[in-house]
């Protein structure tokens, strides 16, 4: 239980003392642009977008992928709700004032990033299906966590466990489909 305390405290030092300079930093305009996007992206336009696509140009397996997809996105949300509630970690934009972004949180806490989660579940579910996509799906996932950085809305660590949690939801749910 000790080396479970210190590692958490260490993670925990590490990812205030990046955040602090995060939000100190006067990002460029493109970056600040690029952030809010991604995360807006990443609201759920992004996903609805490519369900649209999948509709209309995915192939046989449209109705599989959107079924995979579908679930991660649901597994990832059930997923994140609830270790929210059993962290109950405060968002660094409660701990410090961000000086350029001015977006309000979804919620009130911070561990695993809820964005994170259902962008690699996302990304992965389809990536298997559609693997000429995948170099793109990844990159909006990784642009999504980043942003959530960036904006001052989640810890470093929040964004890593999210994309793993989501990677293996991801898999997972892709695993689970390709029996049907």
């Amino acid at each position: 239980m000790a080396i479970a305390h210190a590692l958490l405290h260490y993670i925990g030092t590490r990812d205030a003392r990046l955040m602090r300079r995060v939000q100190r930093w006067r990002a460029p305009r493109w970056v600040r642009l690029a952030s809010i996007w991604s995360t807006r992206l990443g609201d759920g336009w992004l996903w609805y977008s490519i369900a649209g696509l999948i509709l209309a140009i995915g192939g046989e397996q449209r109705y599989r992928a959107l079924a995979t997809a579908s679930f991660a996105a649901l597994a990832g949300i059930v997923h994140f709700k609830c270790v929210k509630h059993i962290c109950r970690r405060a968002r660094p934009c409660e701990q410090e004032p961000h000086c350029w972004a001015t977006m309000l949180p979804p919620d009130q806490f911070s561990f695993p990033s809820g964005h994170t989660i259902t962008a690699f579940a996302i990304a992965v579910s389809l990536g298997h299906l559609y693997p000429h996509a995948e170099p793109s799906l990844f990159l909006a996932a990784f642009c999504i966590g980043i942003s959530r950085v960036l904006l001052g809305m989640h810890y470093l660590s929040d964004v890593a466990a999210g994309a793993l949690f989501g990677a293996a939801i991801g898999f997972g749910s892709f695993h689970l489909f390709a029996l049907f």
